[in-house]
């Protein structure tokens, strides 16, 4: 439970450590109480994942549980998102705590009695769903803070703004939400949120333990999209194509020379990822045109700009050499760049 602590220490850090020492027995206490309580919420959500903004029986699941705390709910927020405002009984500020909500398009193959069995459609195709980052745990870890919380309201100093931020994977083509959406909405105001904190569970840490770094934390995403057109012909005669795969291979290797011929991993890290590709649909026939998803994470704005200029350059170019043309679309980024700097 010494997540549950962590979100809760950061509720009560901004006005004085000192008292979050003062309550820190009573907290432990609380957070043991509801350990049964948080595990089934965490299998439930495991078992009933959601893909992002579709998250309609998680949202109501967690807007039932803050109204039963007498917490003032909001719903609806960018789609599904859920919104708790708790206000203590002695002044302060207003202190947000985020968690995520949305699952993955992946088959569980953990044999587990609460595995996921959900299918549904995404992108035209049928797919599995699963929470394989965590988003279980998050969602049931603030559930337990608000909990314990509103059972310390009259001693809480400020207000709690509780975040249930919907599609943090990314979103359906052509829907707005996520956290740019909640922001745009008002998330962040009504009242002005002075300080925002969220966690991440990570399968690496040792049960037990919290990490933490200075600087960079989790890096800024964009997705890409890379559409490669050619020429179709026979797969006996490839001499009459403009080969659309072959090209989309050789931008493939070039593009993994991004991160390790331009980026400064010294300073920053950074990630250039294909994700998906798809063409053709038989094995003698030379398609007319490829896509590719792929991933770009970066730490800085210039590195993020690198990576996007980058990738159009090596696509274009690498298909122009091949006859080919290339159409690169760069997506809105899903997660803001963290940063956290650690006192000397």
């Amino acid at each position: 439970m010494k997540k549950i602590y962590l979100l809760i220490l950061f509720a009560y850090s901004i006005p004085a450590i000192a008292q979050v020492n003062t309550y820190k027995d009573a907290v432990a206490k609380k957070a043991d109480a509801l350990l049964s309580k948080t595990i089934a919420w965490r299998r439930d959500f495991h078992e009933n994942p959601e893909l992002g903004n579709h998250e309609v029986r998680t949202a109501g699941i967690i807007a039932k549980h803050l109204q039963s705390l007498g917490i003032e709910v909001q719903t609806g927020i960018a789609t599904t998102g859920v919104v708790g405002i708790l206000k203590g009984g002695k002044p302060g500020p207003v202190v947000a705590l985020r968690a995520d909500m949305d699952a993955l398009p992946i088959i569980e193959r953990t044999p587990v009695p609460f595995a996921s069995k959900v299918k549904t459609t995404y992108n035209g195709a049928e797919v599995g769903v699963m929470h394989a980052c965590g988003h279980d745990s998050h969602m049931a870890i603030l559930m337990t803070v608000a909990e314990i919380l509103s059972s310390m309201k009259s001693e809480l100093h400020g207000t709690v703004k509780f975040i249930f931020q919907p599609a943090e994977e990314g979103l359906p083509p052509g829907e707005k939400g996520g956290a740019e959406q909640m922001v745009k909405e008002g998330v962040m105001e009504n009242p002005k949120v002075d300080v925002i904190f969220g966690l991440h569970i990570n399968a690496q840490t040792e049960v037990g333990k919290l990490a933490y770094r200075s600087g960079g934390f989790m890096a800024g995403v964009n997705g890409f999209q890379i559409i490669v057109k050619g020429r179709q012909a026979h797969g006996a005669a490839p001499w009459s194509s403009v080969d659309p795969i072959v090209t989309s291979a050789q931008i493939i290797n070039a593009l993994q020379t991004i991160v390790s011929r331009n980026v400064n991993i010294t300073e920053n890290p950074a990630v250039v990822t294909i994700g998906a590709i798809k063409g053709g649909n038989r094995t003698n026939i030379i398609p007319e045109s490829v896509e590719m998803l792929g991933t770009l994470r970066s730490f800085t704005d210039a590195d993020e700009k690198l990576l996007i200029d980058k990738v159009k350059l090596i696509a274009t170019k690498t298909a122009e050499a091949n006859g080919a043309t290339a159409e690169v679309v760069i997506l809105t980024a899903t997660i803001t760049r963290l940063r956290i700097t650690t006192p000397p």
